[in-house]
């Protein structure tokens, strides 16, 4: 049996994840995209302090992604400009989750990134699921 060379593996980078990010978005129904109107998709490493506090999570490990805005029933053309909304997610705690188990990385991330969206929008478990089995599909 031959031994890995784990001494010269590296963990995958923030553009790495966004590069499966930006794959997993494009593969997602173009109705579940378009529901998004220009959401952005943002990786970092951890979520800020003042976020992890908001949410009364204790360790970044715990949170592997969110959602931040307004969905579109909930805007107005009479809202002042503002931010756009953003679904951050976060490399560190889905690599540590990834290492603990089984599933390949990429699933993981379109599974955070279509949850973080779903639970936004309201969207059962069942349809969330769906629409992952069409990504995977």
């Amino acid at each position: 049996m031959s031994k890995s060379n784990w001494q010269s593996a590296t963990a995958p980078t923030l553009e790495d994840f966004d590069a499966m990010a930006a794959d997993a978005w494009g593969k997602l129904p173009g109705a579940f995209r378009q529901m998004c109107g220009d959401v952005v998709i943002r990786i970092e490493d951890f979520a800020e302090d003042e976020v992890l506090d908001e949410l009364g999570i204790d360790s970044p490990f715990d949170l592997m992604g969110l959602y931040q805005g307004l969905s579109l029933d909930q805007k107005s053309v009479s809202d002042t400009a503002r931010e756009p909304d953003m679904v951050f997610l976060y490399r560190r705690a889905i690599l540590d989750y990834w290492a603990d188990g089984d599933d390949a990385l990429g699933d993981i991330v379109t599974h955070v990134l279509v949850h973080e969206i779903g639970h936004h929008f309201g969207f059962s478990d069942a349809d969330m699921e769906e629409i992952e089995s069409a990504v995977a599909g």
